[in-house]
């Protein structure tokens, strides 16, 4: 069983950042960030954390809603709107600059530190990647691609062309994010000047995205983290 901790980080103004740390048992080739979905610290969320450190990867979920003092939201639209809408640009990008800074103080290298999530988690490693100098991101079926996720954000197509780092993003053509807007935004990406590819597949409707999804993230860290 991958080993779980919770680590505290003070921030300005008196908040305190929470991480939930998966922590490889081998040695540690890396850092991924992966960012919480709208519900937050979610257990998809830590099984895809925990999933990346059994490959050797020091994963770290920040609480992106502890100014709420909320970890996980219950499964209700009109509290995930709620939570959401109290997010914003500059929470964001403190949130994730001190869960580097925490990385860096392990001894973990920009080169080898990658950004990954799905739906919310996804807006914000390409984001973030826009933003950062790191050595790789994964987006999973991230939302807010053509309209701000959250206010203050741009849309995701708005920022790609920007992005400072390798860039996978992997979308179901029976997802959530229509082919139009899907293919605006692999335009957008392929027009940085990084590595970029963006799947959009026709998966069986039978069987589940992620062993695909999973397959592709590990290709992409592993040839992309040194």
């Amino acid at each position: 069983m991958t080993p779980r901790s919770l680590e505290k980080i003070p921030l300005d103004y008196g908040t305190e950042l929470r991480l939930t740390v998966a922590t490889p048992e081998s040695a540690v080739r890396g850092g991924i960030v992966v960012g919480p979905d709208v519900r937050g610290v979610t257990e998809d969320v830590w099984q895809f954390a925990a999933g990346l450190a059994g490959e050797g990867w020091l994963a770290v979920i920040p609480h992106l809603f502890h100014r709420d003092g909320v970890d996980e939201l219950p499964d209700d639209g009109d509290t995930v709107r709620r939570h959401l809408e109290r997010l914003t640009a500059e929470s964001i990008h403190a949130d994730i600059d001190a869960t580097l800074h925490w990385l860096a103080q392990r001894g973990v290298a920009a080169d080898q530190i990658g950004i990954a999530g799905f739906g919310l988690g996804g807006a914000v490693a390409l984001l973030v990647a826009t933003q950062r100098d790191l050595g790789a991101a994964v987006t999973i079926g991230g939302i807010g691609v053509m309209e701000p996720v959250v206010a203050g954000v741009p849309a995701l197509v708005e920022v790609a062309a920007e992005l400072r780092c390798p860039w996978l993003g992997i979308y179901g053509r029976d997802g959530e994010v229509p082919e139009a807007d899907v293919n605006k935004l692999r335009d957008a990406a392929h027009s940085a000047h990084v590595a970029t590819d963006l799947v959009h597949s026709r998966f069986d409707p039978d069987r589940s995205v992620a062993p695909e999804a999973w397959g592709r993230t590990l290709n992409w860290f592993c040839s992309h983290l040194r």
